[in-house]
């Protein structure tokens, strides 16, 4: 387990199956982490506002828009969110293309709760070292726009 900073950890999940969502936000709870949650990409745009520190825990496949296509929007926006990327449905040029992107992990359902919780880890890490070292970048606000 990593050393912590005064506020808690924060995880956002985005799943468009609430009883996917549910359980991965008890699971991470149960962890320390706050959790939000959301069962579109759009509906998480909407919300998000940066804290610290904190990592997305992001399916793939979603309606609207998909997790690759808000991972590419939130670079646009020049967020450095770590993302871990989770999916029912493996498609190899779609690991590439997110690990190519930045992804902390690429993992594939049913996935061990074990490794989950090692990758949110790993992420929220790295979420800190970005910010003591300044490489997360802007505030991906309301006045960005799709």
């Amino acid at each position: 387990m990593i050393a912590r900073m005064k506020s808690n950890p924060r995880a956002y999940v985005v799943d468009d199956d609430p009883a996917v969502v549910e359980a991965l936000a008890s699971l991470i709870g149960i962890m320390g982490y706050d959790v939000n949650s959301f069962t579109s990409a759009e509906e998480f745009l909407q919300a998000y506002r940066p804290g610290s520190p904190e990592c997305l825990i992001l399916d793939v496949r979603l309606p609207g828009m998909s997790g690759l296509e808000l991972q590419r929007e939130l670079r646009r926006r020049g967020s450095r969110l770590p993302i871990v990327f989770i999916t029912g449905h493996a498609d190899q040029s779609a690991a590439v293309e997110a690990m190519e992107q930045g992804a902390v992990e690429f993992l594939e359902k049913p996935f061990q709760t074990r490794v989950l919780l090692e990758c949110v880890e790993k992420a929220v890490a790295l979420d800190e070292e970005n910010r003591v070292d300044g490489s997360n970048l802007t505030d991906p606000g309301p006045s960005a726009s799709l």
